[in-house]
């Protein structure tokens, strides 16, 4: 699934060609995705004029000059195509403006599309409970620590709970854990001060990298361009189990199961 740098490096690459431009069709190929596509957006949004693109934890932000936003989410496999040559069976909702088509494509369908006013976008209910965006100022040491006070949870799945910290996933959770020297199985609630200290810069550091690299070459992620991001390549713990630590005092890459999903660390320099 993308995740939150992959939807910033979506979001980057679109202003590039969208900002400012006037949407004049909409297209929606088919009734739906997770959910129906609002009934209102061809009216509310041909011949609107996009103001401003943005994110908020996943989710992608198309302000437009009509006091709404449109927001998307990427689902497992949904992207962005920029002038594509050829038309895609899973193309599902097409923007014309005067020089580009923009179509997203979700071959899977678990992404989403929604219209809200955009002086109420807080109050959304996907956005009204999350917590901080973990690349702005309220993503602090102080924060994490009332956050995670009495948790029993293990760091790693508090650390996927959007209550706490808006926009990390299974990936960059691992990798931050990896760079804090934190193992992934201790309780939330008895994480140290001085491991907060450590967390907070190495979640944002990994984000700041990823984001840098273009995001990461996941199965159907791709940035709007159609280029693949290459972070991948500098993974520390994801994905390699067995493989040797990157410290040179560490050791080889396990693999154990949390909440459902897979978490990679290091059993020694991890503590």
């Amino acid at each position: 699934m993308p995740e939150l740098p992959e939807v910033e490096t979506t979001v980057r690459g679109l202003a590039r060609f969208l900002e400012g431009e006037r949407i004049a069709r909409v297209t929606l190929n088919r009734a739906d995705l997770r959910r129906p596509f609002p009934a209102d957006l061809v009216q509310v949004m041909t011949g609107a004029t996009v103001t401003a693109l943005g994110r908020r934890a996943k989710y992608g932000l198309i302000h437009l000059d009509r006091a709404m936003t449109m927001i998307f989410h990427l689902g497992m496999s949904g992207r962005w195509r920029i002038d594509p040559e050829t038309p895609d069976v899973h193309d599902h909702l097409l923007l014309d403006t005067a020089a580009h088509r923009f179509a997203l494509c979700d071959p899977r369908r678990f992404g989403s599309v929604d219209l809200v006013p955009t002086d109420r976008l807080e109050e959304w209910p996907q956005f009204a409970a999350l917590g901080p965006e973990p690349l702005g100022p309220g993503l602090t040491a102080a924060h994490l620590k009332a956050a995670l006070a009495g948790k029993a949870v293990s760091i790693k799945l508090a650390l996927l709970d959007q209550r706490i910290v808006a926009g990390l996933g299974n990936i960059y959770v691992c990798e931050a854990l990896w760079r804090a020297g934190i193992r992934p199985t201790n309780p939330a609630g008895k994480v140290t001060g001085p491991q907060r200290a450590r967390l907070v810069p190495a979640i944002v550091a990994v984000l700041e990298a990823s984001i840098r690299d273009g995001g990461s070459t996941l199965r159907d992620y791709a940035r709007p361009d159609g280029e693949l991001g290459y972070f991948a390549s500098s993974f520390d713990v994801y994905g390699r189990e067995g493989q040797p630590c990157r410290r040179e005092d560490g050791g080889t890459i396990r693999r154990i199961a949390q909440g459902g999903r897979s978490t990679w660390f290091c059993p020694v320099c991890q503590k």
